[in-house]
């Protein structure tokens, strides 16, 4: 039978300092401030072991309760299915669509505004990005806010 995951809340400053700096070096990629994980770890001074022994256990409590929400703007072509096309994108990496607002398509082609909360993605915002930059018949794909 598999062990049951436990989960405690506990003050930051009872952590030992590996985890602070663990959640230090996953914010700074995924806000981009750091590429890739050898950048993060020299930049907080942990090494590459550690945080990958520590980040699937450990991320700020406001991540746990409230997701982020993003604004990604897509410019999509005007043929049937695109807009579908993304949107399942969205599900599949876990997002949870708020708003969507698409203009009159013009030249062929039509501005989509999609508001999604994050808190239940199974990869990075940036993995989302390309994903659905990838999805046929979209022509750029980015986040305005969030």
């Amino acid at each position: 039978m598999a062990k049951q995951s436990q989960y405690y809340i506990v003050e930051a400053s009872a952590l030992p300092e590996v985890f602070l700096k663990v959640s230090e070096a996953k914010r700074l990629l995924e806000i981009g401030e750091a590429q890739t994980v050898n950048q993060a770890t020299q930049q907080v001074g942990i090494s590459r072991s550690a945080f990958y022994k520590y980040k699937d256990a450990v991320r700020p409590f406001t991540d746990m309760s409230n997701g982020r929400i993003i604004t990604v703007q897509i410019l999509l072509k005007h043929e049937p299915g695109v807009l579908s096309a993304v949107l399942n994108s969205f599900a599949r990496c876990g997002a949870n669509i708020l708003t969507i607002n698409q203009g009159v398509p013009a030249g062929g082609s039509a501005l989509v505004s999609i508001g999604a909360e994050t808190s239940g993605l199974v990869m990075t915002t940036e993995e989302l990005l390309h994903q659905v930059a990838h999805e046929n018949g979209v022509v750029r794909c980015e986040i305005l806010a969030g």
